[in-house]
């Protein structure tokens, strides 16, 4: 078998959470992540632990974070 044959077609295979919020913060700062995703947790005294903590809890907002990350990673 080759070695792309045991890769995952899905982007976010092997990834966190709450790694693809930090690339995210890394990448953008919680001000323009705040403004591409309204979200309280990324206006508002923005955490890692609270946003991860919402985030979990909030299956929509945790694609549109997928959403993002995998546009981000296209660049």
């Amino acid at each position: 078998m080759s070695e792309q044959a045991h890769k995952s077609s899905d982007p976010l295979h092997g990834l966190s959470l709450e790694k693809i919020l930090l690339a995210l913060v890394e990448c953008y700062g919680w001000e323009e992540l705040g403004r591409r995703i309204d979200i309280k947790c990324f206006n508002i005294d923005p955490s890692i632990k609270s946003s991860l903590t919402f985030l979990r809890k909030t299956p929509w907002a945790r694609a549109r974070v997928e959403e993002l990350f995998i546009a981000m990673s296209d660049h």
